[in-house]
């Protein structure tokens, strides 16, 4: 009875907060949201820049403007990821294996890396709309370069699924460990 008593002790000892799980969950989902709609990015701007070259700067003008307001729904899906990473931090004293600790805590870390990514995307994004916007009408050049803005945003979407793919694989590692794989 007392060798039972001790594999139920152990059991609960080694339980993954449910906290934990659920705000896992939930981030995992926000941020796949972030890279899907990052990645649409890459695509509108090549529309963009087609555009730009056959002179229908209205249309161009209108594809960024739905980026900007896709930057700030994604503005607040970080506040919202960041939401549940804490609530991960919070719970992560409850996980008693250090290398389960250690795991999630790298989950959270690329995650927040990938909000301050993102948080760089939305300001080269509404740089890149000014500039733009100065462009398709005619004002005098700002200094602004259109293509090395475009490969900022390219390089900040690559660098936001980076993050994720890195949160994804710690996740997994944490998965291993908590079912005893």
């Amino acid at each position: 009875m007392a060798g039972y008593g001790l594999v139920l002790f152990w059991q609960s000892q080694n339980k993954v907060p449910t906290a934990f799980i659920n705000a896992r969950s939930q981030g995992a989902i926000i941020a796949e949201n972030i890279v899907t709609v990052s990645n649409q990015s890459t695509v509108t701007l090549e529309q963009v820049n087609q555009d730009d070259i056959n002179g229908n700067y209205k249309n161009a003008l209108t594809l960024v403007s739905g980026m900007i307001t896709q930057s700030e729904d994604l503005r607040n899906q970080a506040v919202q990821l960041s939401n549940q990473i804490q609530q991960m931090t919070e719970s992560l004293s409850s996980i008693n294996s250090v290398e389960e600790q250690q795991a999630a805590l790298e989950a959270i870390s690329s995650h927040l890396a990938l909000i301050n990514q993102l948080i760089n995307y939305s300001g080269d994004l509404g740089n890149l709309l000014n500039t733009l916007q100065a462009h398709f009408e005619g004002a005098p050049p700002t200094g602004q370069n259109i293509p090395a803005l475009v490969n900022q945003i390219n390089t900040d979407v690559a660098a936001i699924n980076n993050f994720n793919n890195q949160a994804t694989q710690a996740m997994q590692q944490f998965d291993k460990l908590t079912s005893g794989a």
